[in-house]
C-alpha cells in the first residue's frame, strides 16, 4: 500500500501514489457511503468510472450497489497455456484470419443462436425478468468479443510456452441488467429520501428486498454468461489452432477470472458484500490474470491474500486518458511504430483505433510494482498478435 487518506468517514487505502481528481472524488463518496464498512481500497490501475472508480473495491452491509459493479457485469479474463513453444509471423497471420472468421467482433453477433448448452441455465422458479427478456438475443451474442478494450491475444510466456488470452464480458445482457437495476435503485432511493446524494451515482438496493434479491440473481447470471462467452470464444480459438497444428497440439485447463461483480465474503470478521469494479480477487487460493494494454506484457499471478485490499488486486494497467482524448491527441504513426518495433501484429489501423493505443494506458510494469504485496507473478506474457473488435 502506498498511501492512506483519513479525511472521510472511512479511510481510503491506495495502492498508487497519485489519483486523478475525478476518481478521488468518487472514492471520497464511497468512503462516506452509509453502508460501506472498514475502508475503501483503490488498486494501482484506478481511474474514474461512473459512481465508483474503476480499480475500486468497496465492502458493504445490508445493501448492494449496481453502479459499484458496472454495466459490463462479469467482464474478465481467460487464458490457456498451449504446448507450442514457437510460432512464426506468417502462421500468426493465418491463425488470426481463421479466428476472425469464427468469432464475431465489435457489434457483430452470430447469425443464429448457439447451442443452449453453451448458455447458463435460467432459474425457472425465481423472477429474472431482464434475463428472460434478453435470453434469445443472448444466444446469438455468446461467443462474441465485443469492442472497446476487449481482445484476443497470442502471447509468448516467460515459461517458454505460447499462450492464448481473451478479455470480454457479458455483452448486451449485462448492460441491460445493470441499467435496469440502477434505474430501479435510483427511483426507489428517491422515494425513500435516501441520504446518499443522487449526484454520487451510488443508488442501492437492500439485500432483504425483492429488488435486491432479483438483482443478485440476474447479476450472477451475467457473471456466468460472461464466463460462457469467454469459454466459447476460447474453444473456437483452440479449434483453429488444433486444425492448423494437428494432433500434437495440446493445452492446459483454462484459467478464468472476473473483475466486475459483487460477492458475499467474510472480511475482518464481518459478512459483507464485496464490490469489485475493475478489480480482481487475489486471495491465496486464486490464480488470476492481469493484462497489459495493447503491445504491453500481461501476467498470470497468484494472490497473496492481502487483507487490506479485501484480497483484491488490479484488473489491468488502467487508463491515463479517456477514449476521445486518446483519439484526439495521440499520433497514429508513432503508436504504430511502437508496436511494429516489438514485432507485434496489432490492431491499430486508424485514428479511431488510438482509443486502445499503448499510450492511452498506464505502464503495466509500474502497476505491477505497486501491487507486489497483493500478487506473486507466476508467468509474464509478451504479446505476439492481437485481435480487437
Amino acid at each position: 500500500m502506498q498511501k492512506e487518506l483519513k479525511t472521510e468517514k472511512l479511510p481510503i487505502k491506495m495502492w498508487l501514489d497519485e489519483v486523478e481528481s475525478g476518481a478521488l472524488e468518487q472514492a471520497r463518496n464511497l468512503a462516506n457511503f452509509p453502508y460501506a464498512v472498514k475502508h475503501i481500497a483503490l488498486m494501482p490501475d484506478c481511474h474514474q468510472g461512473f459512481g465508483m472508480p474503476i480499480g475500486g473495491v468497496m465492502a458493504t452491509r445490508e445493501v448492494i450497489v449496481p453502479n459499484a459493479v458496472g454495466v459490463d457485469i462479469g467482464c474478465g479474463m481467460c487464458a490457456v497455456q498451449t504446448s507450442l513453444t514457437e510460432i512464426t509471423a506468417p502462421q500468426l497471420r493465418k491463425l488470426l484470419s481463421a479466428v476472425r472468421s469464427r468469432i464475431p467482433l465489435g457489434h457483430r453477433h452470430h447469425k443464429h443462436g448457439q447451442d443452449p448448452e453453451r448458455m447458463p441455465p435460467v432459474d425457472e422458479d425465481r423472477p429474472m425478468p431482464v434475463v428472460r427478456r434478453e435470453y434469445k438475443s443472448a444466444t446469438r451474442q455468446v461467443g462474441t468479443l465485443g469492442g472497446g478494450n476487449h481482445f484476443i491475444e497470442v502471447q509468448k510466456g516467460s515459461d517458454g510456452q505460447i499462450w492464448i488470452m481473451i478479455h470480454s464480458g457479458s455483452r448486451n445482457i449485462g448492460k441491460q441488467v445493470a441499467d435496469h437495476y440502477n434505474r430501479l435503485a435510483t427511483k426507489l432511493n428517491a422515494e425513500w429520501n435516501s441520504p446518499v446524494p443522487r449526484s454520487h451515482q451510488l443508488a442501492y438496493l437492500p439485500l432483504d428486498s425483492e429488488a435486491g434479491q432479483q438483482y443478485i440473481r440476474e447479476m450472477n447470471y451475467c457473471v456466468d454468461f460472461a464466463f460462457a462467452n469467454r469459454k466459447l470464444m476460447m474453444d473456437n480459438t483452440l479449434d483453429v489452432f488444433k486444425s492448423f497444428f494437428g494432433k500434437d497440439f495440446r493445452f492446459a485447463p483454462m484459467i478464468n477470472i472476473a473483475h466486475n461483480y459483487a460477492a458475499f465474503e467474510n472480511h475482518f470478521g464481518q459478512d459483507v458484500v464485496v464490490h469489485r469494479k475493475g478489480a480482481t480477487k487475489a486471495d491465496q487460493d486464486t490464480i488470476g490474470i492481469i493484462p497489459g494494454s495493447q503491445g504491453a506484457n500481461s501476467y498470470i499471478v497468484k494472490g497473496k491474500g492481502n487483507k487490506d485490499s479485501f484480497e483484491s488486486c488490479s484488473h489491468g494497467a488502467g487508463r491515463t486518458m479517456g477514449r476521445k482524448e486518446a483519439i484526439r491527441t495521440l499520433n497514429l504513426s508513432e503508436e504504430v511504430r511502437k508496436l511494429e518495433e516489438k514485432g507485434i501484429l496489432h490492431a491499430i489501423r486508424s485514428q479511431r483505433d488510438l482509443e486502445e493505443a499503448t499510450s492511452a494506458y498506464k505502464d503495466i510494469s509500474q502497476v505491477m510494482e505497486l501491487q507486489d504485496d497483493l500478487v506473486e507473478v507466476l508467468v509474464e506474457l509478451h504479446p505476439l498478435a492481437v485481435i480487437k473488435g
